[in-house]
């Protein structure tokens, strides 16, 4: 394949050929036709000069461009695509031919990608999107919250940005890629000094095309001390004390479970000679062993699925078990297997309140199996956190949370299938380490770390809220 373009050559000045029979009134040209020559010529000298500047920017400007300079071979292969490939087809074929390239030119374009990871780190954002029509070929940033473009570095094609994507995946993500539509992988960036820093990622089709997210990972582990836990919660995460038992930590995407999750691993880590087993899609935070063993088993790459990973960690002698998800009845019946077995088991889902929670894992049973669903879960469940991550007055983001401690009452609730009740015993559960999202609404209102209107939006029983603010 070619190398790197070379820089774009100068463009000559435009210039307007005038005959001289016409240029002038003298000449035998009209005033009018004289003055609309003129005009063309003047608008013609401002063309080039705009050009020009287009073109030949400053020396560090042109350094940067040919530094940030996509290689050439991915516009070749964009332009050898046959136009009757579409889709799915078209991909892959950009993937059979970025298989072809030399691993040189491969690095070149993963350098290239590299450059915007390496921003998404400077920046501080949490999360980079690129690729796909909705991303109109630009880089873009989640700051604070907010996402916006990245308009430094030209636009580029929704073509080029496949075969940008397409240079990430192995062989394997490739397959998982077009048989679910969707493929999740770690990416790494050396960011000097010998240290990494790691990256979710989720590669997606969007409208034919491919688009990916990337979500930074902390570099840090939060103790688990300044999450702002009940200390009766808080001594129910730890091994020592609550040896067994299932706890689900739930919220939309971005709302911090993977932060809370890292901070109990870490605080048990250093409080107990045991083993722990992460199983995750993919692996987040590499947590360094001190009193445990910790093994990081990432689905695809270490074990088919989070369900094979549960019942394989059951023959690995664990004492702790994190699941990243639980996706479908399957991973549920194997968490709860796990729990039941005298195992202490975390894990998430994608619920955003406690009750709703409950309410999902039985649902994803058939109608027949849900009361004994009911009470295997009543049986083994010991809390249900739900997340959120709301505007903090000042700038950044601030944790609220809605924390079920499964009580006797909770647990007779559950197994009556009378869950609607269970708000109320949030509500009035303060003693036991329990708080309501509104409740802890509120506690951040009388702190002055949100607005009421930011309380009102995160709310999700809104009359309730509103009852308090009055």
């Amino acid at each position: 394949m070619a190398q790197a373009s070379q820089p774009a050559a100068a463009v000559p000045p435009v210039a307007v050929a005038i005959p001289p029979a016409q240029q002038g009134t003298q000449q035998g040209v009209s005033p009018v036709a004289g003055a609309q020559f003129a005009a063309l010529q003047q608008a013609a000298d401002a063309l080039a000069d705009f050009e020009a500047q287009a073109v030949l920017p400053s020396d560090s400007l042109a350094m940067e461009a040919e530094e940030t300079a996509m290689p050439a071979f991915v516009s070749e292969i964009a332009r050898s695509a046959p136009r009757i490939l579409q889709g799915e087809d078209r991909l892959k074929f950009y993937a059979e031919q970025v298989d072809k390239v030399e691993a040189s030119e491969r690095e070149a374009l993963r350098d290239y990608l590299d450059g915007f990871v390496g921003q998404l780190h400077e920046i501080k954002a949490s999360d980079m999107d690129i690729g796909g029509p909705a991303c109109v070929g630009r880089v873009w940033y989640r700051v604070d919250g907010e996402k916006t473009p990245h308009t430094e570095v030209g636009a580029r094609s929704n073509d080029e940005i496949d075969i940008l994507i397409l240079n990430l995946l192995s062989p394997r993500q490739r397959t998982d890629l077009f048989e679910e539509q969707s493929c999740d992988f770690s990416y790494f960036l050396d960011i000097g000094s010998g240290a990494d820093r790691r990256f979710r990622c989720t590669v997606y089709f969007d409208s034919q095309h491919l688009g990916l997210c990337m979500r930074a990972i902390n570099e840090t582990v939060r103790k688990l001390g300044t999450i702002g836990f009940h200390a009766v919660v808080q001594r129910g995460f730890m091994f020592r004390h609550v040896r067994d038992g299932l706890t689900l930590f739930t919220g939309v995407t971005g709302s911090g479970k993977s932060t809370t999750l890292d901070a109990i691993i870490d605080a048990n880590n250093h409080d107990f000679n045991g083993h722990i087993v992460i199983v995750a899609k993919p692996i987040e935070y590499m947590h360094a062993p001190d009193k445990c063993i910790i093994r990081h088993r990432e689905v695809g790459p270490d074990v088919p699925s989070f369900k094979d990973g549960v019942v394989q960690a059951l023959r690995q002698d664990p004492d702790v078990i994190i699941i990243g998800e639980m996706r479908d009845a399957v991973t549920i019946s194997a968490a709860i297997e796990a729990a039941d077995t005298g195992h202490k088991v975390f894990s998430t889902l994608h619920t955003s309140s406690a009750v709703e929670s409950l309410d999902r894992i039985i649902a994803e049973y058939p109608h027949e199996e849900q009361d004994r669903i009911r009470m295997r879960l009543a049986d083994v469940l010991t809390c249900v956190v739900s997340q959120k991550l709301a505007p903090r007055i000042g700038g950044g983001r601030i944790l609220v949370k809605e924390v079920l401690w499964v009580s006797p009452s909770v647990r007779a609730a559950i197994l009556n299938g009378n869950t609607s009740e269970i708000y109320q015993m949030m509500w009035e559960g303060g003693k036991q380490g329990m708080i309501t999202l509104e409740q802890d609404l509120i506690r951040l209102v009388s702190e002055r770390k949100i607005t009421p209107e930011i309380a009102r939006q995160y709310a999700n029983n809104k009359r309730r809220l509103a009852q308090l603010l009055q």
